[in-house]
């Protein structure tokens, strides 16, 4: 099956919060235009023209921002009937939205679940750590507002993922915050380490995560969800399932655990792509969809550059225990790039400290899944 996904950034990076931690307004001042407003029903129906010229069977969708639904809701439903004007018999077509929650109400629920859109619901766990760092523009705290939209979801049975971002705070907090999403009713759930801001040194924001502090987290939760699944009341944490998944032999659907980069489509409002929404920067702007085909921007310099240069593992790694699951990580926690080439993924003591801990009962869980009996 030939597939292609898009990640679509509707509303460039514009946002209605303002969250201390955000690495995608720190990519935005790191480029030449900062915003690129709102993506036109123009640009849209370029986007659908050029993703259905590619010849695919499976196409994804995902809207992603800054804050996707600042877009507007009537966007959106123009959006997909395109794509449905398009979509031959035959083809698949999976929608996904990452949102704060702050803007989501019973109209946006029972278009996303009419839509069967997978919902990336971003929530730091309790009011204090969310709070803490998920603030708007006036200093306020979201919590009760995501919530709100959490309840309009769930009450229209909207598929849920709660997208936590693992600060050092959290990292402290761990068996609190797994708790209170199993509380909130979430069942899927991404823990995903705070990206440090492009060109500064590792460490230097209050929110850092500290590899010793990720390292004990990803042990505590590992630990309750092991005995969740062992109690029969498994919860789904992406990347433990993707270890799962690669210790039975399976390729990992999270591009961070692959090794290396694979590029895919990742469009700004006005219709630049680029290989990845870590790297939306004029470094890495392919083109644009109104100049260029999607296949010829894939397959242009700049994209085979940034997964070749990807590929290239620290001389640590070589030998290392851990690294048939670990395969050194995502690129971006591999910075800074010396002579071109990644260094050492700063989380490496953490995922050794993690694979020595855990790495027995992973390949357990994979060799009990694949006989397909129950339990672990």
């Amino acid at each position: 099956m030939i597939s292609a996904s898009f990640l679509v950034k509707p509303a460039s990076g514009r946002c209605n919060l303002a969250c201390t931690y955000c690495f995608y307004r720190d990519e935005t001042e790191h480029r030449s235009v900062t915003d690129y407003g709102l993506m036109t029903e123009e640009t849209a129906a370029i986007l659908v023209n050029r993703a259905f010229e590619l010849g695919a069977s499976s196409y994804s969708f995902g809207f992603q921002g800054g804050e996707p639904t600042l877009a507007g809701l009537p966007f959106f439903r123009r959006f997909v009937s395109m794509v449905k004007e398009h979509k031959r018999a035959g083809d698949r077509v999976d929608w996904a939205i990452q949102t704060n929650g702050v803007l989501i109400d019973e109209h946006w629920a029972r278009f996303l679940k009419d839509e069967g859109f997978l919902v990336g619901l971003s929530l730091d766990g309790p009011k204090l750590l969310h709070d803490a760092v998920r603030i708007d523009r006036q200093g306020r705290g979201s919590h009760d507002r995501v919530l709100a939209g959490l309840a309009a979801l769930q009450a229209a049975d909207v598929p849920v993922n709660a997208l936590c971002v693992v600060t050092d705070q959290v990292a402290s907090n761990a068996a609190q915050v797994y708790r209170y999403l199993r509380r909130r009713g979430l069942h899927w759930m991404q823990f995903i380490p705070c990206l440090e801001p492009l060109d500064a040194s590792a460490g230097g924001q209050d929110w850092s995560l500290r590899p010793e502090a990720y390292g004990s987290f990803l042990k505590t939760l590992f630990d309750l969800w092991y005995e969740d699944h062992s109690r029969g009341t498994p919860a789904s944490i992406r990347w433990f399932d993707n270890l799962v998944d690669m210790a039975m032999g399976h390729p990992p659907e999270n591009c961070g655990m692959a090794g290396i980069c694979s590029a895919y489509f990742t469009i700004e409002a006005d219709g630049s792509v680029y290989p990845c929404d870590f790297y939306v920067t004029d470094e890495w702007r392919l083109g644009n969809i109104r100049d260029h085909q999607l296949s010829n921007l894939m397959s242009s310099e700049t994209a085979r550059q940034f997964v070749s240069s990807s590929e290239p593992v620290d001389t640590a790694c070589q030998g290392c225990f851990a690294f048939p699951l670990c395969r050194g990580g995502c690129r971006r926690d591999r910075e800074p790039f010396v002579g071109g080439l990644p260094g050492l993924n700063r989380y490496c003591k953490a995922y050794k400290e993690f694979f020595a801990y855990a790495g027995e009962r992973i390949v357990g869980m994979a060799e009990v899944f694949a006989s397909g009996k129950p339990g672990v």
